[in-house]
């Protein structure tokens, strides 16, 4: 059986953290490690438009020499938005993610938002399966 994103997000839970796009940089850094999250989707009259990650907080705040305080999020947030949906495979999940270099994908269900996944998430997935895998495989040997 493939693990699937639904899987995933039952075992994890659905939480997806948000931010307006016209809040500082500062305050979407600050709800990041709150929640120990590295990315948040960007809202706009409560629609996503876009995802900010810590990467693109170093990339595009701290190397250019801003302030977080002076900057907003749709200054830095990437605004191309990859989504999987709650049948989308890990492996698929990872693929996209290698293909396109990014780390988070939010998961639609139709129109709905429904949850975050973040390549941690694969892993440890993926890693799931494998000791399954070897566990099953060690009982049939020994059987």
């Amino acid at each position: 059986m493939q693990t699937t994103v639904k899987i995933i997000l039952d075992q994890k839970g659905r939480d997806v953290w948000s931010i307006p796009a016209d809040r500082p940089v500062s305050e979407a850094i600050k709800l990041m490690a709150e929640k120990e999250i590295g990315a948040l989707i960007v809202l706009e009259d409560e629609r996503p438009v876009g995802l900010v990650s810590e990467r693109d907080y170093a990339r595009k705040v701290i190397l250019k020499g801003k302030s977080s305080q002076g900057t907003q999020v749709r200054d830095i947030m990437s605004t191309k938005i990859l989504y999987v949906h709650p049948e989308t495979t890990v492996e698929q999940c990872m693929a996209l993610m290698n293909e396109k270099k990014v780390r988070h994908l939010p998961v639609l269900d139709g129109s709905s938002l429904v949850g975050m996944l973040s390549i941690r998430d694969l892993l440890r997935a993926i890693i799931d399966d494998q000791k399954y895998t070897i566990e099953q495989l060690e009982r049939y040997i020994t059987g």
